[in-house]
């Protein structure tokens, strides 16, 4: 909640909150049923015990002389699900500078190239056309440009196999929108990203969390049946648990997917960020265009630019441009033209080879910590790129308590339970986000919240 009461106004605290919350319900900003963000007991609320504080029908209906519509109903019964209670709560207390992060998967303010991205601004030549609408599919230099940066990893596309997307995310929602019908499968690892947002559930997916063990082709056989199924992989440094496919492993998924008529959809977000060479991509063994491959350049250059790419046969991306064009009528065109510059001059492979030292230094910095204060009460492997170490405490300690009593003390956690529901051992630590001193009392704090719960278990 943003709003204050104003301290030196001739009205009291008391009249001045009143007033607040009537001029939210007056509008229709809070409507019947809405839960309110505080819990002060006034005249027009009414407490549910254990579930907080709402706005009565009764007092709706006394305050309000016209009729309006029942928003909270549009809302409840709407399409797309809501996110979880600690998701929600992560994304408002994001915002806060006085809350120390250690789960953000986004750069820190000053690994962002804030002056180089300044200077190419002014490097810039806008064309009129730049100002407008972007085409269906994206720009037409950076699609070839993007053709040619892929292309050393492997992967064979020319223009009309991509299409511009607003981040990875906003890919995922085409695909679910646009090539599957309701009741589709999408299989992925059991603690998974997709686990956090809803792209697909909320148009009727069925989310199905698999290992990829040596059953993997029996198990993808049983559970697909005659539905129409995808395969969701991270193969390069996973959201949330960091890990690396071997190449052995990415072949062995793309040949029982192939066996199986099974599309692949590879998020590849993260690989730019690897601290040594990364392996080939499952899309660079793609010979047959079952593999819908997303690049971005949210996690290593700009998340604000909101540009990212989906690669694949003609057929699907011309289908996803054409909802692309319908929801937003493309991605920023100048946006577009700040990427293609990056990509063309060369500033963006530069910048890349500074920003995985930067986060080598950093993982190194959070790992001698975690050394120091949490070798007797988690484990972890050590970070081989990208933002997080996966933590795994030695007890189930991470449960929705234990992320409120840090948040009391002003320090985020991504707990693993938004992953993988009935996990309560693990949280995404991230070292990407925090400065060096928030890292050291961030986990100081985090130290000493584990060893209380520790003792109560």
């Amino acid at each position: 909640m943003s709003w204050q009461p104003n301290r030196q106004s001739d009205s009291t605290l008391q009249q001045q909150i009143v007033q607040w919350v009537t001029a939210q319900v007056e509008r229709g900003d809070w409507a019947a049923g809405t839960k309110l963000p505080t819990q002060r007991q006034l005249a027009i609320l009414e407490a549910t015990v254990g579930s907080g504080v709402y706005v009565t029908c009764n007092s709706w209906h006394a305050l309000l002389q016209q009729t309006q519509p029942n928003w909270q109903n549009y809302i409840e019964t709407s399409l797309h699900k809501p996110n979880y209670h600690t998701i929600q709560l992560i994304n408002e207390y994001e915002q806060r500078d006085d809350v120390i992060r250690l789960g953000t998967g986004e750069l820190a303010p000053s690994l962002l190239p804030t002056e180089e991205m300044e200077a190419s601004l002014r490097e810039l030549s806008l064309q009129p056309k730049t100002l407008g609408y972007s085409s269906p599919q994206g720009n037409d230099e950076l699609r070839a440009a993007i053709c040619d940066y892929v292309q050393k990893r492997g992967i064979e596309a020319e223009p009309q196999n991509v299409c511009i997307v607003s981040g990875a995310l906003q890919a995922l929602q085409l695909i679910a929108v646009g090539l599957l019908e309701q009741g589709s499968i999408v299989f992925q690892e059991p603690t998974s990203y997709l686990n956090s947002v809803h792209p697909f559930q909320s148009v009727g997916m069925q989310m199905i969390g698999i290992q990829r063990d040596e059953q993997l082709a029996q198990t993808l056989s049983q559970r697909k049946r005659k539905k129409q199924a995808v395969f969701y992989a991270i193969p390069t440094l996973h959201n949330p648990t960091n890990y690396v496919w071997t190449s052995l492993e990415k072949k062995q998924l793309y040949e029982v997917c192939q066996a199986e008529r099974i599309p692949i959809i590879e998020d590849d977000v993260y690989h730019e960020l690897l601290f040594e060479d990364p392996l080939p991509p499952i899309k660079a063994m793609d010979s047959s265009g079952q593999v819908l491959y997303i690049g971005s350049v949210s996690k290593t250059l700009s998340p604000g630019l909101r540009i990212g790419w989906l690669i694949g046969p003609t057929t699907v991306i011309e289908r996803l441009a054409d909802i692309k064009m319908q929801t937003d009528y493309g991605s920023s065109a100048i946006s577009q033209e700040i990427v293609l510059h990056w990509l063309r001059s060369g500033k963006y492979e530069k910048h890349l080879i500074r920003l995985r030292q930067q986060l080598q230094n950093r993982a190194d910095f959070t790992e001698r910590i975690l050394q120091e204060k949490f070798r007797g009460v988690a484990d972890w492997h050590k970070p081989k790129g990208g933002f997080y170490i996966w933590l795994k405490f030695h007890k189930p300690v991470v449960d929705k308590d234990f992320f409120l009593k840090l948040l009391q003390r002003r320090v985020l956690i991504n707990p693993g339970y938004i992953y993988d529901l009935q996990d309560q051992h693990h949280i995404r630590l991230s070292y990407a986000y925090a400065t060096y001193k928030e890292l050291e009392e961030g986990l100081e704090i985090l130290h000493e919240c584990v060893m209380e719960a520790t003792d109560i278990l």
